[in-house]
């Protein structure tokens, strides 16, 4: 079973979201991958990928505010220098 090991970035909160739980987010899991809360933009973007990828019945193409993946972009480096 998976687990998260560490939120990557700093919080919804700390980011400015007054809601509480229902903002994009990364996390790490225990097996290396990284989980992202976002929003599922398949149907609208399908098509318009390049002709070499593709999405897979069990995957999603999903979008996050590039202040996401700033705030995240230390811990994701830090990440590969730790192998």
């Amino acid at each position: 079973m998976t687990s998260i090991i560490r939120r990557l970035g700093s919080t919804p909160q700390e980011r400015g979201s007054n809601a509480t739980g229902t903002c994009p987010d990364m996390f790490l899991l225990d097996d290396g991958r990284i989980a992202i809360i976002g929003t599922d933009m398949t149907e609208e973007l399908t098509g318009k990928i390049p002709a070499d990828a593709g999405v897979a019945d069990y995957e999603r193409i999903v979008v996050i505010p590039r202040e996401v993946l700033d705030q995240a972009l230390n811990d994701i480096l830090a990440l590969g220098k730790a192998r």
